[in-house]
């Protein structure tokens, strides 16, 4: 239901033109694997194709266990529609929730959220130039379900049934969809398009398409083109899961066989961007467009991914882009870095072409030193290329990732199966099993000299086939260069004196005197939780919870109470940056760059942070690298730095981002909604370039001491591939060696809270006719497990209703969403929203439905269908996190910052018997108050 070409949806952001391209290789042998062999193919998964031409892809797999993706690709997009087609691919994927040979009206949907699948989440689909592609994700130990799963790919792939009043109500929700989609983004994207596709049949195909053909269009318009297109020829099924191959395959062809073609079926012509060999230039401007991006497109033929040259190639690349991004990364640390964000890539471009892109996203008045930056930056790695020890770092990288992955090939998704092979499908590109992937790497990186990848900046930055694009705020318009100045900078970077690159390296300890270890004074088993608590010598507790959910990932987390709630307003923005600033300024006798190439090869992160109400750090590794993990959580208490050069950087870049941000209309909303919220307070409003300022990096440094000074209080929680013989030495010298000074904290309650009575704000900004909606309420909160799970049940069922009625029945908006919230500390409080965007004429009786949704319940209950909605989905959901580290983690670490049982997880599923018609009303008539309830508007300013 959304639009997946990156291109169109998020044009302001530069590197997403930037995927990883393939180009062949010269070389005839790398290792014992001849280059010129074809890539194999993943032999695990069963392929095939019926009769009718509809091929399938169907491979077993356990993660997640009881579970099965299946996916109906087609290769129909809008690039195939008329002119009186134009956005009818698109609106045809909506109408498949619409209404089909075996699950009329809205049927499908409200099948599947009884058996626990989120639309949205779950049930989704997209459109885009070429393909349009459905997914479906269900349990697959329930034989009715995957009997139904396989009906409704079935009806997906040619029996929609297209019928007159749904076709009508879809209108209005598209015509939401294109509306949410216009702004400065949109605007400036319908100017630049036609030159950035080199005026091909992509740039007026756009898979929204048009206001006044989604208005208009004749129904069987719409029904024509599902005949011409929907078709088995151009279609494939892709099933991965905890299923049986075989009984699938054949289900498959009983199912799927009868499916025809049209008699005279019109040809899928393919189509292309051409190359021109030519440059081009332009400059957009937009009063709303917030900051100065520039982007340079070199673009070239694409290359696929056929054979091990390709894919030696493939690696070659990524290589380029991974040291090209170093490069810069360290350009950002600089006391007066010469951008906000600057970079550039070799990768795909659209249909047909690859491209290598520069882009910089400059600061204010600083168009010209932003651009040189960059272009200069590449035409070192032109001239001079990379060197061999960041080459060395970088295959060190790729190997730690090649590694990691393959000791995970049997805990792999089944999502990242089918995608592999849907693009086999689309692009015509083998699918690598997990040996052949893993082998072909080890094999080939070592063959990729420093030549090699230094030629590719000399293959793919050249003069021609150019385009240079410049997006900028209105008000800078008159001050924006033209293409000739433009490419007369980027002639005297080409002709200047440069220095080759210099890699600064040092090797020495991180650590210069180990810590003392300390003893554990406190052991508590938990054995339904599979849990080991330990407080240690210096007051430390550490949760431990080993699994085998994973082969080798161990997360960690910890926490403290305090965060800069115990600072006063004065330094609340020193001590709200404290964490960045030193956590930016790397470690010991480490730079921030030093540090980096010092863990290169190393599978660990490891960041400090400060909160509101809590500081603390989040670390991940592997098994391998869990020393150097444990080693950096020691230094970030003992050895932190303060680097004054990456603070005046990192504080430049913050003023510099925030100079033209209340030029964007959402922004001034959010602004708004926060001032009147909680009366203009430092803590809660979005910073301005003033505050910026009031951050002093010596007083940041200082708190940022004062909250790692102490560990007494500190409750670190590890899950992971980890036994406890292997972990405890590590936890015993650098969690047991943490200082120890005693001191008991408690975060402060700062009192900053909405008023207790609800008001109404309406904001004129912007210069579409669109418009947001935010109801809230707010109030106190009688905290409790059971009362959780009944204000969850109500954002949940509240969440179908509006839906049904804002989205389905009325067809005013494109999407609506509920949301409660509840904290425990530092008071028991609640919040519960609803917001959504539709036109300025529907924002009112919008407003009137969702209130009257919001009131039947208050009257009368939910349904029981919607309880029995919730309480699926809630088992469904829960049956997948409790095989996953990650939940685990938050689970335990937020249970114990609770003070709560971290044992409710285990009842939880029995307790959603508690939750009822009843129960639900009187939680909705407790807190949906209509004297709390405050409206916030964002309406168009006045034409």
């Amino acid at each position: 239901m959304h639009n997946k070409n990156g291109l169109i949806s998020a044009v302001v952001l530069p590197l997403l033109f930037l995927l990883l391209s393939i180009q062949a290789s010269t070389a005839q042998q790398a290792g014992n694997v001849p280059l010129t062999d074809t890539l194999p193919m993943d032999g695990t998964v069963v392929r095939g194709r019926l009769e009718n031409g509809l091929a399938y892809y169907i491979r077993h797999n356990e993660e997640p266990k009881d579970r099965v993706v299946m996916y109906l690709a087609t290769k129909v997009g809008s690039i195939l529609e008329t002119e009186d087609e134009l956005g009818l691919a698109h609106f045809l994927e909506h109408m498949q929730f619409n209404g089909t040979k075996n699950f009329p009206k809205n049927e499908l949907v409200n099948y599947l959220q009884k058996a626990g699948v989120r639309f949205g989440s779950d049930l989704n689909a997209y459109t885009s130039f070429d393909e349009t592609v459905y997914q479906l994700p269900i349990p697959s130990d329930d034989p009715e379900l995957l009997k139904n799963g396989l009906q409704v790919l079935r009806d997906w792939a040619q029996d929609a049934l297209l019928d007159e009043e749904e076709i009508d109500k879809e209108r209005g929700v598209v015509l939401n969809e294109m509306l949410g989609g216009r702004g400065a983004e949109q605007r400036m994207r319908d100017q630049y398009l036609p030159m950035i596709l080199n005026q091909s049949r992509y740039a007026k195909r756009l898979p929204i398409g048009t206001k006044e053909n989604i208005e208009g269009f004749a129904y069987e318009t719409l029904r024509d083109f599902h005949r011409k297109w929907y078709r088995p020829d151009l279609q494939a099924i892709i099933i991965v899961g905890d299923i049986d191959v075989s009984e699938m395959e054949t289900q498959i062809k009983t199912l799927f066989s009868d499916l025809k073609n049209p008699e005279q079926e019109p040809t899928r012509d393919e189509y292309e961007i051409p190359l021109t060999g030519k440059n081009q230039f332009l400059a957009v401007t937009d009063p709303e467009m917030p900051q100065t991006v520039v982007q340079v497109v070199v673009k070239h033929p694409e290359a696929k991914v056929r054979t091990v040259a390709d894919y030696r190639m493939q690696l070659s690349k990524s290589l380029f882009n991974q040291m090209a991004g170093a490069r810069f990364a360290e350009l950002t640390r600089q006391s007066d870095p010469p951008f906000i964000q600057g970079g550039g890539s070799i990768g795909g471009f659209l249909r047909g072409l690859d491209a290598f892109t520069m882009y910089v996203v400059a600061k204010p008045g600083e168009i010209k030193r932003g651009f040189e930056s960059v272009v200069t930056e590449f035409e070192r790695i032109r001239r001079y290329g990379f060197t061999e020890t960041e080459l060395d770092r970088a295959k060190s990288n790729f190997l730690t990732g090649l590694e990691s992955a393959y000791a995970e090939r049997d805990k792999r998704k089944s999502q990242s199966y089918v995608d592999s092979y849907l693009n086999h499908f689309l692009e015509g590109e083998r699918a690598l099993s997990n040996e052949n992937r893993y082998q072909l790497g080890k094999q080939l990186i070592g063959t990729i000299s420093i030549e090699d990848v230094n030629a590719l900046g000399k293959q793919y930055y050249v003069d021609h086939n150019r385009d240079i694009l410049i997006l900028a705020p209105d008000k800078d318009k008159d001050s924006l260069p033209d293409e000739t100045a433009v490419t007369g900078w980027m002639t005297e970077i080409k002709d200047a004196d440069l220095a080759p690159y210099d890699d600064n390296m040092q090797d020495v300890p991180l650590l210069e005197t180990p810590p003392q270890a300390g003893t554990v004074s406190k052991r508590v088993e938990k054995p339904e939780l599979g849990v080991t608590e330990l407080t240690l010598s210096n007051g430390v507790k550490v949760v431990m919870k080993p699994t085998d959910f994973k082969n080798d990932e161990i997360d960690i987390t910890a926490f403290s109470p305090g965060g800069t709630s115990l600072y006063s307003d004065t330094d609340f923005l020193s001590a709200a940056y404290a964490a960045s600033v030193v956590g930016g300024s790397g470690l010991g006798p480490y730079n921030a760059t030093q540090l980096t190439k010092y863990l290169s090869g190393k599978n660990v992160s490891v960041q400090p942070y400060i909160g509101e109400l809590t500081e603390g750090f989040r670390a991940s590794s592997g098994k391998k690298d869990l020393p150097t993990a444990f080693e950096l959580i020691y230094a970030y208490f003992a050895v932190p730095r303060l680097d004054m050069d990456v603070f005046h950087g990192y504080m430049q870049r913050i003023k510099a981002s925030l100079a033209n941000r209340l030029d964007d209309p959402d922004a001034v909303f959010a602004d708004t909604i926060n001032a009147v919220l909680y009366h203009n307070n430092i803590r809660r409003t979005s910073m301005t370039v003033e505050q910026v300022d009031l951050i002093d990096p010596q007083r940041a440094y200082e708190i940022y001491k004062e909250r790692f000074a102490d560990a007494t209080d500190f409750t670190v929680t590890i899950v992971g591939s980890f036994t406890e013989d292997e972990i405890m030495p590590l936890i015993l010298e650098y969690l047991g060696g943490l200082p120890n000074v005693g001191r008991k904290e408690a975060a402060r309650d700062l009192g900053i809270y909405p008023p207790e009575k609800g008001l109404e704000r309406t904001v004129y900004r912007g210069k579409e006719q669109k418009s947001s909606v935010r109801l809230y309420y707010f109030g106190e909160y009688d905290y409790s497990e059971d009362e959780n799970m009944q204000l969850d049940a109500l954002e949940s069922i509240l969440n179908i209703k509006l839906i049904e009625r804002l989205r389905e029945a009325e067809s005013g908006v494109y999407g609506v969403a509920a949301r409660a919230s509840y904290t425990k500390y530092p008071r028991h409080r609640y919040s519960f929203s609803v917001a959504y965007g539709t036109s300025p004429d529907k924002v009112e009786p919008l407003m009137k439905s969702a209130l009257d949704e919001i009131n039947k319940i208050k009257q009368n209950g939910p349904e029981q269908v919607d309880i029995d909605k919730f309480v699926s989905e809630q088992k469904r959901v829960l049956e997948v996190q409790l095989r996953e580290n990650s939940f685990w983690l938050g689970h335990l670490s937020g249970s114990y910052q609770n003070n709560e049982d971290p044992a409710y997880i285990l009842r939880y599923l029995d307790e959603l018997s508690n939750v009822t018609v009843e129960s639900v009303k009187a939680v909705a008539n407790k807190y949906l108050v209509e004297e709390r309830l405050f409206k916030f508007m964002l309406m168009p300013e006045a034409q």
